[in-house]
């Protein structure tokens, strides 16, 4: 099996926020030419790209360069923790800040890296890479939209599942302190049935539990849009979920694969799963299922 050398760098966003980005530069395995093409992983709520170097490796042993960039408030980039609000003095928060930051970060991948190019997204990532692709279907995209080959998504956030209650909540925060943090409720327990991977999560320094309304209102409102999208669904795109999340509903995922046309999204469901699909006991099964399609893409 061939190796992944890892390389650092830091992008700057519009804003001035230092964006951390990672990359996994792929050893050509003997039996290609070239390179597949790129993998840019987009991760989850209060985590950050460093979690992902089994797949990233994986990826990386099977042909393909694979980037990630840790989003701005979490890991190593810049930004309160758990904000939308970016690093510079006075910049205030705007809502598309993490689509602005991911298509900076696509830019730089096709600045450097061979085609095609593959968004990967889990759970907050998943929701983020699902609108910008949802973008691409408005009649005027905004100017941070870019044209993608293909899109996985791992446990997307399509639906929080909040109640009428926590939603009268949101409101009242919107509105009196957008931009505070407060604890997200996310029960590290329910990350992974592998106590290892739960142990590895509580101890990681780079991982917060912290979130603002602004960011919460982004999920909701991100959310419905996608799945408001999902008839006119348009690129190839790999749904991979989890059965048993407790952290995201997985009726979002099933609503979204059921609207979507079944020619252009393949949907999966692994029923015993938690959340971190590609962390199970099981994840050399979703590694195959996601190996698998990425090789019938004909890439």
């Amino acid at each position: 099996m061939s190796s992944a050398s890892v390389e650092d760098s830091t992008l700057i966003a519009a804003d001035g926020t230092r964006l951390r980005r990672q990359l996994w530069r792929c050893a050509v395995p003997p039996t290609l030419a070239v390179a597949r093409g790129s993998v840019l992983i987009v991760h989850g709520l209060g985590e950050h790209i460093g979690r992902y170097y089994w797949l990233a490796t994986q990826l990386a042993a099977a042909g393909w360069n694979v980037v990630g960039a840790d989003l701005r408030g979490h890991g190593r980039s810049g930004g309160a923790r758990g904000s939308l609000r970016g690093a510079g003095v006075g910049n205030a928060p705007h809502d598309d800040a993490l689509l602005t930051d991911l298509a900076q970060v696509i830019d730089s991948v096709r600045a450097e890296l061979p085609a095609p190019l593959v968004l990967l997204g889990h759970s907050l990532g998943g929701l983020v890479a699902s609108r910008f692709v949802a973008e691409g279907l408005a009649a005027v995209p905004a100017p941070w939209w870019r044209p993608l080959q293909a899109l996985v998504l791992s446990s997307p956030a399509l639906d929080t599942g909040l109640g009428a209650w926590q939603r009268l909540q949101l409101r009242l925060m919107g509105a009196l302190a957008p931009d505070v943090a407060v604890g997200n409720g996310l029960n590290p327990d329910h990350v992974s049935r592998d106590p290892a991977v739960v142990a590895a999560y509580r101890a990681d320094a780079l991982v917060h539990d912290r979130i603002t309304a602004r960011l919460v209102r982004f999920i909701v409102t991100a959310g419905a849009q996608v799945q408001a999208a999902a008839p006119r669904w348009a690129l190839p795109t790999l749904l991979l979920y989890a059965g048993t999340d407790r952290l995201v509903r997985a009726a979002g995922s099933a609503a979204f694969a059921a609207a979507a046309p079944s020619k252009v999204v393949l949907a999966q469901s692994f029923p015993a799963l938690f959340h971190e699909v590609f962390n199970e006991p099981e994840r050399d099964q979703v590694l195959a299922a996601l190996q698998a399609w990425l090789d019938r893409l004909g890439a």
